[in-house]
């Protein structure tokens, strides 16, 4: 089915969009624009969306804000927000009704023309499929970028081709419902993360395996052998599995070895990339290559990877150097949600840092953050609903003995403030919370540039 023949098919029938944010506001106006009738809904009111809600309504759509933004759903066919469980009971007794419950990415994978390469894992997933998508393009491949990345690519695949890339960063609310899987399939690393929304870990692990248990035996699938869960992967996929490790050499797949990272297929082993080329620091970054070079192998020359990775700087908001002042340099690592993101940031450095930490409280433990706290930490800030936890797992760990010492602080601003106070050349300040940021910003990203501001108005 290609996505005319979708679009015909909702004609005449009743829609409902659950969330107008920047995953669903194109998926709205694509509907509106062929004529289908749209309800959209949202549990934010008119006023935070500024003049949004007058276009829409102005291309004919009807809106379901506020509070009882849930109420009376009885559409045809019901588009959900990525970050909405599907089993909400609005949603269940839509469907007992007959409602046909999907989502943005569920559709795109139905009609996309082109090939497909989907993300996904608890850490790296961005990095991950931002370079995968780069060395596509450096390639000579002409290549979507989208998904959980901020792009929704629904409204693009008019003009894709059948030699063209799709490449996916998919979460696991994303993947939850999906029944198809991309052609090739990464899976960077999991650990436990979003069980604020996810029931157990079980759930969330399922929701994972969802990227490559639908593949056919002619498609890959991309697991990390060093992380117990994915390795596990490797026994049900269905496809080709490559994988990669840092800690042993592969008879097939993407390891270490003599300062560089190594391919080895059916044909032969080789040297692809060498350690000393890769612009981005930290090893959790030596693991997003191996990743994406699983990933693109035969597809981009070796020559292309080594040029791309001495040039490419990063992506915002993960280990970003925002500016150095007075001799100290202040990192923005605001994507770190979870302890396993902060803890790979620590690792980066080879001194101890002022570490800034905290958030919203996602229900997932960070007695494993204390240890790496404790050898790579000089100075804890604390702020934010989780500040108390943190600084418990910290302070219960063998290896405590009083240092690095905790501050916690009730805003941001001032953590942030307090960290500049404190640190002195040489020194490095890094924003890296193990959390959400939902208890004080909208997401990481609004963190991150708040973070930015404050740092650049010093």
């Amino acid at each position: 089915m290609d996505i005319r023949e979708y679009l015909a098919g909702l004609k005449g029938k009743r829609v409902a969009v659950i969330g107008i944010g920047v995953s669903n506001t194109p998926l709205i106006k694509m509907l509106l624009r062929e004529g289908i009738s749209v309800t959209a809904c949202d549990k934010n009111k008119r006023e935070e969306f500024g003049g949004l809600c007058e276009e829409l309504e102005s291309l004919g759509a009807c809106l379901q804000l506020g509070e009882r933004y849930l109420e009376g759903l009885d559409q045809e066919v019901i588009f959900r927000t990525p970050g909405m469980r599907p089993d909400v009971p609005a949603l269940l007794e839509a469907q007992a009704r007959g409602s046909v419950v999907t989502s943005e990415m569920e559709v795109f994978f139905q009609v996309c023309p082109c090939h497909t390469i989907g993300v996904t894992g608890s850490d790296g997933k961005t990095t991950t499929t931002t370079i995968i998508a780069s060395l596509l393009k450096a390639a000579g491949h002409n290549t979507y970028l989208g998904g959980n990345i901020g792009k929704p690519l629904l409204a693009d695949v008019y003009g894709m081709e059948p030699q063209d890339w799709a490449v996916l960063e998919l979460s696991s609310f994303q993947l939850m419902t999906m029944d198809l899987s991309p052609e090739i399939a990464v899976v960077t690393n999991l650990a436990p993360n979003h069980l604020d929304v996810h029931k157990s870990m079980s759930e969330y692990v399922a929701a994972k395996e969802n990227i490559f248990i639908h593949q056919n035996d002619d498609e890959k699938a991309v697991f990390n052998r060093d992380n117990a869960i994915t390795h596990g992967f490797a026994e049900t996929a269905p496809g080709r599995v490559m994988e990669f490790s840092r800690r042993e050499e592969l008879e097939r797949g993407v390891y270490l070895k003599d300062g560089a990272i190594w391919v080895a297929n059916e044909v032969r082993a080789r040297p692809v990339l060498p350690l000393k080329d890769i612009l981005l620091p930290g090893g959790h970054n030596v693991e997003n290559y191996m990743a994406a070079i699983a990933a693109v192998d035969g597809l981009v020359p070796d020559e292309v990877i080594r040029g791309f990775a001495a040039r490419f700087g990063g992506v915002e908001h993960r280990i970003e150097l925002v500016r150095t002042l007075d001799g100290v340099r202040y990192y923005n690592d605001s994507i770190a949600s979870s302890p396993s993101r902060t803890m790979a940031g620590l690792r980066s450095f080879a001194e101890k840092v002022i570490l800034i930490a905290g958030g919203y409280d996602k229900h997932i433990p960070f007695d494993v953050l204390g240890p790496e706290v404790v050898a790579h930490v000089k100075h804890l800030i604390l702020t934010g609903a989780t500040a108390d936890k943190i600084s418990a797992a910290v302070r219960g760990c063998p290896e405590y003995h009083g240092q690095p010492p905790i501050t916690k602080y009730d805003g941001f601003t001032e953590a942030v403030l307090a960290a500049h106070s404190m640190a002195k050349p040489g020194d490095v300040v890094i924003l890296s919370p193990a959390c959400a940021s939902f208890d004080q910003f909208k997401n990481f990203a609004q963190r991150g540039e708040a973070f930015k501001k404050i740092i650049y108005e010093l």
